[in-house]
């Protein structure tokens, strides 16, 4: 072979080794995502791809720029990586303007809220900025905090039940304590007044029920501390276990799944500008076992998920020792952007009053089982094993205090800023957790097995 000839093969086999090196590069690029984690009512999103808004569902990926609407009987959480957790209640509509990331791993959050009422619950990781923007005021969070934003055509309360909070605006800085509330008149350049109370709002149940719900199941299970992000792990403790598998490490498994059930029967594919088409889960658990990790399958325990690979989150699920003639998840191959379902599609809960009564059966692996709304779903799940089926009563819903009359307000003392004559109108919130930091999260395409650690040994479940 001639030098000449050499020396081509020599500069196209580099060509190639450097292209295949950048493949990796594009995937783990800096995006992030974060998690739609509840949705009740009617909820409506802008995925920021042009069609403006339309249905929202549970586990649905919220990306930058993305919006979403609680209408007048709508209501939903998003949770993000950390476990910092905005819940909007009705007519509420909020942007996610910044969801990025630096070089470091710190995590950058912006959250604005345009109309109607959010509440907000920072975790408070230094390492991470989270900011909440309402009318002209800007909030910055450096530490945990937990509060609720009134936004309405002339005036915007922030009402603090946990931590302090300082405020940025036209009438400048503003420190805002616990148990108290800052109202800013925005018809009179956002003067302000801070009173030392606050009165009930009507959604104040509501929120304090899904808090108690992260509060009893975020680290109900000692696997939890080694999880690096939060979002999505009570969900794991209340509808699912883990065991010990050998040769795969502690792995988890939902509640009432039965012979012939995979973990792709029901869900949807759900396009997104940057990462194409996304699985989106239907199961109520179905975050983290479809983002990071793997999907396993072992003789006698039936279909498991694996955790691991945190440094890249999946847009197609990973599958692992598939059964004999099991199809793997495959996104639509045609291109374009409508959303494409996949057995029972996911959804809100209806924006009716939920039933009392669940009837479950084997193989449902949690679809229709209200979150925190039924008590010892592990029991309950033996009986299903049994049974094949079960009816059980649901937890009462959260009590929607009635709203205060118009004009109603409570005086109280506080001081005033901007030359404000006002008083103010209150509000309230409740408690919040610590979590764990994590690496930053990466888009990526399938990867490797990776390994759980190994923690004392379960038995694995029955079959029939």
């Amino acid at each position: 072979m001639s030098v000449l000839k050499l020396s081509v093969r020599l500069a196209l086999l580099a060509a190639l080794a450097c292209a295949l090196l950048a493949v990796p590069a594009l995937a783990d690029s800096q995006a992030r995502i974060v998690r739609l984690s509840d949705v009740e009512g009617t909820v409506q999103i802008d995925r920021n791809i042009g069609q403006g808004y339309e249905k929202a569902f549970l586990n649905m990926p919220i990306t930058e720029g993305a919006k979403l609407w609680a209408r007048d009987d709508g209501r939903a959480e998003i949770e993000f990586e950390d476990g910092s957790v905005v819940r909007i209640t009705p007519n509420t509509k909020v942007e996610f303007t910044l969801l990025s990331l630096r070089d470091s791993g710190s995590k950058l959050s912006t959250v604005k809220i345009e109309e109607g009422t959010a509440y907000i619950n920072f975790t408070g990781q230094k390492s991470n900025e989270f900011t909440i923007n309402f009318a002209r005021e800007s909030a910055r969070l450096t530490h945990a905090a937990r509060f609720r934003v009134d936004l309405e055509d002339t005036d915007a309360t922030l009402a603090v039940l946990k931590g302090d909070v300082e405020i940025e605006g036209p009438s400048g800085s503003v420190e805002v304590g616990k148990k108290q509330t800052a109202t800013f008149d925005l018809a009179d350049k956002d003067r302000y007044t801070v009173a030392k109370n606050f009165e009930q709002d009507p959604y104040d149940n509501w929120d304090k029920q899904q808090e108690q719900y992260h509060d009893r199941y975020l680290n109900a299970h000692s696997y939890d501390a080694s999880m690096p992000y939060s979002y999505g792990v009570s969900d794991l403790n209340y509808y699912g276990t883990y065991y010990n598998v050998p040769g795969y490490g502690q792995c988890w498994q939902p509640y009432f799944t039965g012979v012939g059930w995979d973990p792709f029967m029901n869900g949807a594919w759900v396009w997104y500008p940057g990462f194409g088409y996304t699985w989106v889960s239907s199961y109520p658990w179905g975050w983290m076992p479809y983002r990071y990790g793997s999907w396993i399958f072992v003789p006698s325990y039936g279909w498991l998920w694996q955790p691991g690979g945190w440094n890249n989150w999946y847009t197609v699920p990973r599958v692992v020792n598939p059964p004999q003639r099991f199809t793997p998840p495959r996104p639509p191959s045609r291109g374009g952007q409508q959303t494409v379902v996949v057995g029972r599609a996911p959804s809100g809960s209806p924006g009716v009053p939920p039933r009392r009564t669940v009837m479950i059966d084997r193989g449902s692996a949690g679809l229709g089982v209200p979150r925190g709304g039924v008590r010892n779903l592990d029991k309950v799940s033996q009986a299903v094993e049994s049974q094949g089926s079960t009816t059980v009563h649901t937890r009462p819903p959260a009590r929607i205090a009635p709203t205060p009359p118009s004009g109603y307000s409570m005086r109280t003392q506080g001081y005033s800023g901007g030359m404000s004559t006002r008083t103010t109108s209150p509000s309230s919130h409740t408690s919040a957790p610590a979590h764990t930091s994590a690496p930053a999260p990466r888009v990526s395409t399938p990867a490797p097995r990776s390994s759980a650690p190994s923690v004392s040994h379960s038995s694995p479940p029955s079959r029939h």
